[in-house]
C-alpha cells in the first residue's frame, strides 16, 4: 500500500479549513498568532483521548461533555495560557465553543476547545472575543500552517503533515498539526494534537484507531517525564472521500489504521526532536522481548533516563546509563542475555553483549553520537515483541527555558 506526502497538513482531507489569528492573549508576544481555528463542512464523526494526569485543564473537561455523542464540526483552540486550574475555566471554554458556534452557524455543542501555555494563570475571554469572528472569517483550505503557528509555545518548529493514500479506488486522506516541546512525558505526551481524515469510517472503528495509533506514537515520546495537565489529541472524520463506509476489521481499516499511523508517528517523532533546549532526536528501538508490551516497557524507560539523555547531549557512549535504564524497566526478562549498539549516520557500534560491555573505540563512538539523529538498538534475546519510543538529549537549554518559563 503506498502512502504518498502531500501539501496541506489539517486542511488536505476533503471539506476542512484552518485559521490562525493573533489576539494577544500574551503581553510579551505582540505579534504571535494565539488562537486558531480547525472547521469541517460537515459534522465529523470525532473520537478523543486525553491527559491522564489528575489535574486536567477545563478543556478537556468541556471536550468530554461534547464529544459524548461521538460527533464535532470545529476545534478552537488558545496558545500562551493553559486555563487549568481556573476557577471560572469551564465557564471560559463554553464562552469559546458559544462564540464559535455563533461565528460559524453551528451547535456549540459540535465545537471542541483547547488550551495550551502556563498553567494556573486567569484567562479572559475579551481578547478572544474580540478576534473569534476574524478568525472565522479567516477560515481557508490554504491556512493548515497558521493555524498550526497559532497552537505553539516554546516549539521551534512546525508540526504538520498529511498524506494521500486510496480505498476502493477513491482517494483519501489523513493530515494533523501537533504541538509540543516541553511538560512531555511516555503516557499521551501531545501537548495538543489534532488529525482529520476525509475517510468514511463509523465513530467505533475511528475511536479504536486513534486509541491504537497513539499507544504506539504519542504514548511513545518522552521530552522531560513530565506528562501535561492539557494533553488533548482529537481526530475527526468527515466521510467526504466517498468510500464505501468502513465498518469492520478488514483490508481497508487496515489501510486506514496505517495512514494514521504515518501522520501520527511522524507527528510524535517531530515532538521530541524539538525537546525543549534539544540537540538531538533520540530513538530506542527493541527488539527480542517476550511481547510488545515489554519491547514498549523497556524503550520508554531507556528514553527517559535522565542520565541517558545528558550523556547523548555529550556525545558520551556511557552504556552503563542505558543498561541501568533496561535494568529498572518494570517488565521480566533475562538482563544476561541483552545486547546494546548505538547507531547513527556514522556508522554503528557495539557497547554491550550478554549484559556485559565489550571493547569498542570511545572515539568512533563519539563520532557516531554527534550526528542529531541517534538509534539506541536493544536486542532482548527473550522473544519476538518489538517497540520504537522517542526521545531527545538534556541540555543546559533545557533548564534555562523551564526556568524562565513565566519570564
Amino acid at each position: 500500500m503506498q502512502y504518498k506526502e502531500v501539501e496541506g497538513g489539517i486542511c488536505a482531507p476533503k471539506g476542512f479549513a484552518a485559521a490562525g489569528v493573533h489576539c494577544g492573549i500574551r503581553a510579551n508576544h505582540s505579534e504571535k498568532y494565539d488562537l486558531a481555528l480547525i472547521k469541517a463542512e460537515v459534522r465529523c464523526a470525532a473520537a478523543g483521548v486525553y491527559t491522564t494526569n489528575k489535574v486536567c485543564g477545563a478543556p478537556i473537561k468541556v471536550d468530554r461533555a461534547h464529544l459524548a455523542d461521538g460527533y464535532a464540526q470545529a476545534i478552537v483552540v488558545n496558545s500562551g495560557n493553559a486555563n487549568t486550574c481556573n476557577e471560572n475555566g469551564i465557564e471560559i471554554a463554553e464562552q469559546m465553543c458559544e462564540l464559535t458556534a455563533e461565528a460559524l452557524d453551528i451547535d456549540a455543542d459540535d465545537v471542541l476547545v483547547g488550551s495550551t501555555g502556563v498553567i494556573g494563570q486567569p484567562l479572559s475571554i475579551k481578547p478572544i472575543k474580540a478576534r473569534i469572528p476574524t478568525l472565522a472569517k479567516e477560515l481557508s483550505s490554504k491556512k493548515s500552517s497558521e493555524a498550526c503557528e497559532a497552537i505553539m509555545t516554546t516549539d521551534t518548529r512546525k508540526k504538520e503533515i498529511a498524506v494521500e493514500f486510496e480505498i476502493e479506488g477513491r482517494k483519501c486522506h489523513v493530515g494533523g498539526i501537533s504541538k509540543g516541546s516541553g511538560m512531555i512525558a511516555p503516557n499521551m505526551a501531545t501537548m495538543l494534537g489534532f488529525i482529520t481524515t476525509d475517510v468514511a469510517i463509523c465513530h467505533e472503528l475511528l475511536e479504536k484507531a486513534l486509541r491504537k495509533v497513539n499507544s504506539l506514537t504519542y504514548s511513545m515520546v518522552s521530552v522531560d517525564g513530565d506528562t501535561s495537565t492539557n494533553d488533548t489529541l482529537i481526530l475527526m472524520s468527515s466521510g467526504l472521500a466517498k468510500n464505501p463506509e468502513i465498518t469492520c476489521e478488514d483490508k481497508n481499516y487496515e489501510k486506514f489504521e496505517n495512514a494514521l499511523y504515518a501522520v501520527m508517528m511522524n507527528l510524535a517523532r517531530e515532538t521530541a526532536r524539538d525537546g525543549e533546549g534539544a540537540t538531538k532526536l533520540l530513538e530506542c528501538i527493541v527488539k527480542g522481548a517476550p511481547d510488545e508490551n515489554t519491547a514498549k516497557v523497556v524503550a520508554k524507560s531507556v528514553i527517559s533516563s535522565s542520565l541517558v539523555k545528558a550523556a547523548m547531549f555529550a556525545a558520551d557512549a556511557n552504556w552503563g546509563r542505558i543498561l541501568c535504564a533496561i535494568g529498572y524497566a518494570k517488565a521480566d526478562f533475562d538482563i544476561t542475555k541483552v545486547s546494546v549498539e548505538l547507531a547513527s549516520e556514522k556508522g554503528k557500534v557495539t557497547v554491550c553483549t550478554n549484559g556485559a560491555g565489550v571493547s569498542f573505540s570511545e572515539e568512533s563512538a563519539s563520532e557516531i553520537l554527534s550526528e542529531d539523529e541517534i538509534k539506541v538498538l536493544v536486542d532482548l534475546h527473550c522473544g519476538e515483541g518489538e517497540a520504537i519510543a522517542w526521545g531527545c538529549d538534556l541540555t543546559f537549554e533545557y533548564v534555562k527555558i523551564n526556568a524562565e518559563y513565566r519570564t
